[in-house]
């Protein structure tokens, strides 16, 4: 397999990648054989990868263009295709909890999938753990195929063909932080996601949620869609399909965000955490099961 060394890491999903070397492009059969492994596991995990932002942008573009987040708060003010999920800022100095850009941060602490936000949400994320926590700040991945595949058949026919509200303005709500503004709003204006997706490249079925963003259900009232995004948010966050990664210095995990979800545990906020993530761009609209 182009001198991959894959151990899996968790029944559901998660497997630790050897063999490559981030500071280089992979050649057409090691990418190939990477990107099976990829679609095999969900959420790749490459220890020991000491690598400066501009090559970790440069590997990830091998599969394909980046996004570059719409707020300048998040991303990084030397490379903007850098997403921070940190508590310190450009100028390396530690951010209070009560800042807007930790509180948002912090909010990856709820079950998430990246971007889905977007028109064509996001196709996958790779986050390089530049300084890690010892005091938390693990990051959990949920297997949203064996979710959906463990639902009861009447809750699948409940949700089968419906939509659900995916708005960024969500976010802002609870972290308590100001509203958009209209110049935020009209960049991210909010979208309807099916809540069942097939997968472009696996052609499997997964549940498509993303409870930060979520608080509507097409033809469903409020209080019971949001009833019913906790509920299937309980079920996904059970053991069985979480993979929970341990950090150590510079690992970076890769996941597909097209059939997977995650959330990090709570760490100190005194303690300095520098994670930076890539995210690869979506190319189409998210196809309904």
């Amino acid at each position: 397999m182009s001198g991959l060394q894959v151990r899996p890491l968790h029944p559901s999903l998660g497997a630790e990648v050897r063999g490559i070397d981030m500071r280089v492009v992979p050649d057409a059969a090691t990418f190939q054989a990477l990107h099976d492994v990829w679609m095999q596991y969900q959420v790749l995990v490459f220890p020991d990868q000491d690598i400066t932002d501009e090559q970790h942008v440069a590997f990830t573009r091998c599969f394909g263009d980046l996004e570059v987040h719409h707020q300048k708060i998040i991303r990084s003010r030397f490379l903007p295709e850098i997403f921070r999920v940190s508590n310190v800022n450009d100028d390396n100095e530690l951010m209070p909890p009560t800042h807007a850009t930790v509180k948002q941060v912090a909010l990856a602490q709820f079950w998430h999938t990246d971007s889905s936000f977007r028109e064509k949400p996001c196709t996958g994320s790779l986050l390089h753990g530049v300084e890690i926590s010892r005091t938390g700040g693990e990051t959990h991945f949920t297997n949203m195929y064996a979710v959906y595949d463990a639902l009861p058949e009447s809750l699948k026919r409940r949700i089968h063909g419906r939509r659900a509200l995916h708005d960024f303005g969500h976010l802002h709500k609870l972290a308590d932080l100001k509203p958009l503004t209209d110049e935020e709003r009209a960049a991210m204006p909010p979208v309807w996601q099916p809540m069942v997706r097939v997968h472009p490249v696996t052609k499997r079925a997964s549940l498509y949620i993303s409870p930060i963003y979520n608080d509507e259900i097409e033809g469903i009232p409020q209080a019971e869609a949001r009833q019913l995004i906790a509920d299937l948010t309980g079920l996904a966050g059970e053991r069985r399909f979480v993979y929970e990664h341990r950090w150590e210095p510079h690992d970076i995990v890769q996941w597909d965000n097209r059939c997977t979800m995650h959330q990090v545990t709570p760490h100190d906020p005194t303690e300095r955490r520098v994670m930076h993530r890539t995210t690869i761009a979506g190319v189409d609209t998210v196809l309904a099961a």
